[in-house]
This record gives structure tokens, C-alpha cells and sequence, in this order.
């Protein structure tokens, strides 16, 4: 499975961005709007890393004006966190958690509120891009909502919101096919709208949404343990562990 996993995670961001190649690490550089993505082990390295490669791929992000980010799985590419603390970056750990089984029980909406896919022509689009958005204080870039559009018609990706009875939503996440694999990611609940489980609906439609269109592999990370337990309820189990690494004071 983490094999499986590791060609997903070099495979997907190629839609989006262009690979700059640091020896045992691959810099991904986002090509257009949208969230900067980051470095990671380049495809089937597994052993250690020295620290001046990731000072290199530092250098160039600095470069770039992008994050110093690196993500990798623990457990597939245990000699890169060394490397990266000496570089004085900090690292972040999540559980990593594939779908095994089903759900316990459906999510529970509040009064008023629908969950559905959201196509590229779709009124809900601009609001259902940018509540992820909200959820960290940000507003989403310049031709943002766009971009996700190409995305959606090129069946790249598949976005699900939780509307309020005005049509606008309040939560939305997307999940990101590639052949039998694909990975729910950017779930995200606007401040004023938390803690009515919005978020789990959301995920648990982009889960079905998955399935109906013939995903084997449904994976995610969790924020952490409080988090995954709640996705353990629509049948995630834990099967390693996803690292990211960014300057101290950085959002983890």
C-alpha cells in the first residue's frame, strides 16, 4: 500500500506543476493559481539524504519565492528527517489513514444544510473553493476558482461542499483521482460554521463520490489523533505516517 501511495504522490502534482530534480529529492513548482506545493523524495529513494540537498532545494524555493515545504511518509522514506531538522527546518507529523471499511453510520446535517458535488459551471464554485480557504485565515489566490474549473472538466479533481440554504458553502474539500488512486485533500470549514460536523460530510461525500467512480484507494492525512479518530468513523485506519517540514513558526 505505502508503495502504491508513493507513485500517487510523485504522479499527482505533474498536473499542476513542473519537476525540478535535486538528486534524491524532487522539487514540485506550481504551475498558475492555486496552493504552492513542496519537495519530496524523488520516486523509489528510500535511503538516507544529505543535508546539503535539501539546502539546495531550499535555496531554489527561496528562489522561487515559494514555501520551504518538504513532504514524504515517514515509514517509506525514514532517512529524510534527519536532514531536514539539520537544515533547521521543523517537522510536522500526521496520521496517514486509507479507507479499509465502511462507515459506522452516515454524517448528520444541521437543519438546512445540503452536502453535494460541485461541477465547474456550478453557482456554489467561487464560495465552495475559497471556504478551504477561510478555514486558514486566507482568501484564495487570484484565478483560483478557474483553475479548479479546468481541474473539474479534466476530471483531475472532484469537489464536494456543504451549502447553507442560500446556495453558498460553508465547508468544501476535494479529492484528486489518478487511475485507481486517489486522495481526499483541502477539507476545510469556515470559522463560523465549525463544530457542526460539516467537515465529515463532506469528506464522507467525497468518499462516496470516489467509490462510484471506481477508486480502489481512498487515502488522507489527518491534523492529528483527535482528528482521525473522527475519520476512523467512516472507516479510515491508520497505516503510517505523513511528515511535513517548514521553517519554525509556520502553520503546521
Amino acid at each position: 500500500m505505502l508503495t502504491r501511495l508513493e507513485s500517487y504522490y510523485d504522479s499527482v502534482p505533474r498536473s499542476a506543476a513542473r519537476a525540478e530534480e535535486f538528486g534524491p529529492l524532487t522539487l514540485f513548482v506550481r504551475e498558475g493559481a492555486g496552493w504552492p506545493y513542496y519537495a519530496r523524495p524523488a520516486l523509489g529513494h528510500t535511503g538516507e539524504v544529505p543535508v546539503e540537498a535539501v539546502e539546495k532545494v531550499r535555496a531554489r524555493q527561496r528562489e522561487l519565492g515559494v514555501p520551504e515545504a518538504f513532504e514524504w511518509v515517514a515509514e517509506t522514506t525514514p532517512g529524510l528527517r534527519a536532514a531536514v531538522e539539520a537544515s533547521g527546518l521543523v517537522v510536522h507529523a500526521h496520521p496517514l489513514m486509507v479507507l479499509t471499511e465502511a462507515a459506522e453510520e452516515p454524517p448528520v446535517l444541521p437543519e438546512g444544510v445540503t452536502v453535494r458535488m460541485v461541477g465547474a459551471a456550478d453557482p456554489a464554485l467561487e464560495s465552495a473553493v475559497a471556504a478551504p480557504y477561510a478555514a486558514f485565515g486566507a482568501t484564495p489566490t487570484a484565478g483560483a476558482a478557474a483553475q479548479v474549473a479546468a481541474r473539474l472538466d479534466a476530471g483531475l479533481t472532484r469537489l464536494a461542499a456543504a451549502l447553507d440554504p442560500s446556495g453558498t458553502a460553508l465547508a468544501a474539500g476535494q479529492h484528486q483521482p489518478v487511475g485507481p488512486v486517489t486522495e481526499v485533500v483541502g477539507v476545510g470549514t469556515r470559522p463560523e460554521a465549525r463544530r457542526r460536523g460539516l467537515g465529515l460530510a463532506v469528506t464522507a461525500a467525497l468518499v462516496a463520490d470516489a467509490r462510484a467512480h471506481g477508486a480502489e484507494t481512498v487515502f488522507l492525512s489527518a491534523t492529528d489523533a483527535t482528528v482521525a479518530r473522527l475519520y476512523a468513523r467512516l472507516g479510515f485506519r491508520t497505516i503510517g505516517t505523513a511528515l511535513i517540514a517548514e521553517p519554525a513558526g509556520e502553520a503546521g
